[in-house]
């Protein structure tokens, strides 16, 4: 019989041994979490190289009908930001990353805006907030791109900071903030 002043039982079935198998239950879930984590950056890392060198063969139509090759880019660091006008924290970055390129742009940088969106609100945006940097159109195919850099939800805005041998050096999802430009100058 169990004395039920005590917390915990020595019979079968009883607290203490439920404790135990939770603690171990616990402990082989961190195990496997912790695996898998270490499996998915070192998945990434060796996707990084094959995405940066597909991104090499790409061609994007502009929003004014002309054609942008990818592989114009190589060579000098790159600051690639996903976006869309529809999209309210990337609209609120645009002015940042435009000021990054025409501050940077002496030190080799180049910033590109990969448009998820359609071509005529892409127009009309760009008539009424011109940008300095490139704009391309990447439409809906540009989710699956931003995935390829380590996006894994698809979400906006996306930026992805490619080192002048090609090499992913920073991804952010979410909206820039100004120390994130300062560091990231630093790493061209």
């Amino acid at each position: 019989m169990t004395d039920p002043t005590t917390t915990h039982s020595t019979e079968p079935g009883g607290l203490l041994p439920r404790r135990r198998a939770l603690f171990a239950a616990v402990a082989v879930g961190a195990v496997l979490a912790g695996a898998g984590l270490a499996w998915w950056r070192h998945a990434l890392r060796d996707g990084d190289a094959g995405a940066v060198q597909a991104l090499w063969q790409l061609e994007f139509d502009t929003p004014s009908g002309g054609k942008l090759q990818m592989s114009t880019f190589r060579g000098r660091p790159l600051l690639l930001n996903f976006w869309a006008t529809w999209c309210p924290p990337c609209v609120e970055e645009l002015p940042m990353l435009d000021a990054f390129y025409h501050e940077q742009a002496r030190a080799g940088w180049q910033v590109l805006g990969l448009a998820v969106d359609q071509v005529a609100p892409v127009t009309s945006f760009l008539a009424r907030y011109p940008l300095r940097f490139p704009v391309a159109m990447a439409g809906t195919a540009g989710v699956d791109l931003s995935r390829s850099f380590g996006n894994i939800s698809g979400g906006l805005p996306f930026s992805v900071v490619l080192g002048r041998e090609g090499s992913v050096l920073h991804r952010k999802i979410g909206k820039i903030r100004p120390e994130d430009l300062k560091a990231w100058a630093s790493l061209g």
